[in-house]
Order: C-alpha cells, then structure tokens, then sequence
C-alpha cells in the first residue's frame, strides 16, 4: 500500500517553524481577493506604466526648459525621482505575484523594500513642504522670492529634506532585522511594509512601534500642519488683494499644489491610521488602499502639473507633437 503524499507547499518549504529569523518571507497579495489578483493587476499596471511615463516627462520637460529652472519646478523634479523610486521599489515585485504567483522575497530584499518606500514617502513630505514655502515666499513676499530661493538655497533644501528621510528611516530595517518570526513568514501584503513586519513578530513590539510613530509625526505630521500654517498666511496675503480677479489669479498660483497635496496625504493618512488603530477595517481594503497610495499620487502628480502648469503643457504638446511627426515621417 502506497504511502499518501502531501502536496508540496512553497511556505513550509521555505521557512522551518524552528527558525526564529527566516531566510525568506511569503508575500500573498490582497487578503481575500487571490482570485481576482490577475485582473487587479491590469490597473496596477497601467497605472504604474503612466507613473513612469508622466514623471520621466516632466523631468525631461523641465531640464530641457531654463525657463523652468524655477524654485517651484527644481522641487517638482525632486518629488517626481521620490515618486519614481516609491513605486518602482513596489510594483515589479508586486505584479510578479499577481501574474507568477511568486510572493518569495529574501530578507534583505524585504527589508530593503520598507527603507526605501518608507524613506522616499517621507521625503515626498518634505518636498511638499518646501513647495508650500516657495509658495509663501512668492505670494507674501514677492520682490524678495529670487533672493531667499536661489539655486543654492533650493538644493540645500532639497538635500536636507534627502538626509532627514534617510536619517530617520535607516534605523527601521534594523529595528526589523533581528526580531523573532517564529509564528510565520506569511506577510498578509502585497510589498513588505513596517508594521505589517512588526505584526507577525512574536516579541515585544512596543519599543519598534513608538518609534515609527514618532517618526511619522515627526516628519508628515509636522510637514502637514506647517503647510496649513503657510496655507493661511498666504491666504491672510490673498484677501488683502483689492480686486477679485487678482485673488483669484493668485490663488490659481497654488492650484496644483494643493491637488497634490489632497491627493498624497489622503490615502497616506488613512493607511497609516488604519494599520495602527484600524482595527475594524477588512485587511482588503486596507492593502488596496496602501497600493493606491504608492501607485496613484506618482500618476496624477504630473498630470496635474502638466494641465494646471501652462509652461509645462505647453512643452509637453510641444514634445509629443513632435514625435507623433517623427513617427509620421518614418512610415511614410
């Protein structure tokens, strides 16, 4: 009589119960919603191929352009190599799972991963920041926004803005590094994030936790409320203007920005409070809500900037104009 076999499966193969810091972790996508990975994928992966292309314009557009060598501009690029690098960190490995079903990552990629995307997020904040300033500084002090933002002071700002990510965010892989994983190496998440590490480790957390959170705050909830406080400065400025038309214009200055802003911190918020005191909210749409703040702000960002930002349109009408004739060209 034959010995019945076991169907072989990736997660106990890849990871000894006995084994406290696992080798390799298992990725499983959206909790609930396996079945429908490969359709989830097809947005995921537009969205994402828009992201790259949208923000390699834009970077493009604005080197190739001096009249955009501008304060505003300099730190629009810098959030576009941000957003570039939060995604792209993601999405490959993420629709490598959806489509090959292959959630496997090592450690060090895994932790890798949560450096990068928590480092660039928090980088993304600081350059709204500086954006929100630029903005104060033109629309409040006018005569003097080419002497306080000059080229020295604007990379100076952004390198800042660089090294604090860095800074605060180097001491997480190492936080995650060496605590214990003897319950599983399942992550119920579609990339590997901090506190969906910190929630399958069999060890007191709370040390690791209050860290990232002070963290948090310290980065975009500072970075949020000094952005409002800039906010009502420039809009104390705006309602002392004599006519309409000209609050109007002046406001329409600050457009973009604030749709940027709305459209980043939204999902950010609602991610981070989730995962920590969301206790009630289906796991699904949490991790959905998680990629669509990785994916969709690096996708709209340029958009918006590109309609809003009549320079930017018009180089970028320019551009493609020019290729779709080039294309013409070379059938004919």
């Amino acid at each position: 009589m034959k010995r019945k076999v076991k169907p072989w499966t990736p997660v106990m193969s890849a990871y000894n119960k006995t084994e406290v810091h696992p080798l390799t972790f298992i990725l499983i996508g959206i909790p609930g919603l396996e079945a429908v990975h490969i359709w989830i994928s097809i947005p995921f992966s537009v969205v994402y191929i828009l992201a790259l292309l949208g923000n390699c314009s834009l970077l493009f557009i604005i080197k190739t352009d001096p009249s955009l060598h501008e304060p505003m501009f300099l730190f629009l690029c810098m959030l576009a190599v941000a957003d570039l690098v939060v995604c792209t960190t993601a999405v490959p490995k993420l629709l490598s799972l959806f489509w090959f079903h292959d959630g496997e990552i090592p450690l060090e990629a895994c932790l890798t991963q949560v450096f990068l995307i928590h480092s660039c997020s928090t980088m993304e904040s600081g350059f709204f920041l500086a954006m929100a300033f630029d903005r104060y500084v033109a629309i409040c002090n006018p005569l003097r926004h080419s002497a306080i933002l000059t080229h020295t002071v604007t990379g100076k700002m952004g390198l800042a803005v660089v090294l604090r990510g860095v800074a605060l965010l180097s001491p997480h892989p190492f936080l995650l590094r060496w605590l214990p994983y003897c319950r599983t190496n399942i992550i119920s998440h579609t990339y590997c994030e901090f506190m969906a590490l910190i929630k399958i480790a069999c060890a007191e957390t709370s040390i690791q936790r209050a860290y990232s959170l002070s963290v948090a705050f310290l980065t975009g909830g500072v970075d949020f409320v000094l952005i409002i406080c800039s906010y009502v400065l420039i809009l104390n400025t705006v309602f002392r203007l004599p006519s309409k038309d000209a609050r109007l214009k002046t406001l329409g200055t600050c457009g973009s920005h604030v749709c940027v802003i709305l459209v980043s911190y939204t999902p950010a918020f609602f991610s981070f409070l989730t995962h920590r005191f969301g206790h009630k909210v289906t796991p699904h749409v949490h991790i959905f809500v998680a990629n669509i703040y990785l994916l969709v702000p690096p996708m709209v960002n340029p958009i918006i900037y590109g309609v809003r930002t009549k320079k930017i349109r018009d180089k970028f009408l320019k551009l493609f104009l020019f290729r779709i004739c080039q294309l013409n060209c070379f059938c004919c």
